[in-house]
């Protein structure tokens, strides 16, 4: 009899290791050198709508980050920011590129718990050279059987992934920080969804929980997921 479990997709950013709060650094730097122009909420909330309008352009991750912020900069001077300004913006996203990767509690043990038993993948979005530098550097990329780097994280997604593997989306688990991405469209095509909370979230990637679905769950930390994987299966 086939296993109810056989494919456990992982997140990247923020649920195997840290991401979110560089933005936010960056994110306080830009409040700062745009501070005569304009209080940080404000201009917080002007930087979050381009970001909005610009994924479809740029695409999720640090260049449509940056690019977003400098849009914003010449909206909020009206055309005047200065050329440092845009030179410092630009420098903090190279920083930001060449940050080095620190694995979250838990990750790699969790990834080879897993990995012992069932098929694992991992499903992440964003640009693609900076993604794969990032799995690179994290030690964990030979421990995954599959490498999913796209542009969006929506049922068709995980319809296509999950598909190209025995037992389909039906047999599948997606593990992720973000409610919006990693967990409802997992469920929405048959698989499970397990949310397991980084503390700093990307408005973009607010969702409601599915708190009554059968196929969701959550966790603390990954620490608690071999044993998860083990109940279902």
């Amino acid at each position: 009899m086939a296993r109810n479990l056989q494919t456990v997709g992982f997140d990247a950013d923020d649920t195997l290791w840290h991401n979110e709060r560089f933005f936010r650094l960056t994110q306080g730097k830009f409040a700062d050198l745009l501070a005569d122009h304009m209080d940080p909420d404000p201009l917080h909330a002007r930087l979050l709508e381009a970001e909005k309008r610009n994924i479809g352009h740029y695409g999720f991750g640090v260049k449509g980050f940056v690019l977003s912020m400098i849009e914003t900069a010449v909206e909020v001077t009206d055309g005047r920011v200065p050329g440092a300004v845009i030179s410092e913006l630009l420098e903090a996203g190279r920083e930001m590129l060449a940050h080095p990767i620190e694995l979250l509690p838990h990750a790699r043990e969790a990834v080879e718990a897993v990995a012992d038993t069932h098929r694992v993948v991992l499903i992440t979005k964003g640009d693609l050279l900076h993604q794969e530098r990032k799995l690179a550097q994290s030690g964990l990329g030979d421990l995954f059987d599959g490498i999913e780097i796209v542009s969006d994280k929506n049922p068709d997604t995980y319809a296509r992934i999950f598909g190209a593997f025995p037992g389909g989306a039906e047999a599948a688990m997606m593990v992720g920080n973000s409610m919006k991405s990693d967990v409802r469209p997992a469920i929405d095509v048959g698989g499970w969804g397990v949310y397991v909370p980084h503390g700093i979230a990307w408005e973009i990637e607010h969702a409601e929980p599915p708190a009554t679905h059968p196929r969701y769950r959550e966790l603390d930390d990954l620490g608690g997921l071999a044993q998860l994987v083990d109940e279902i299966a």
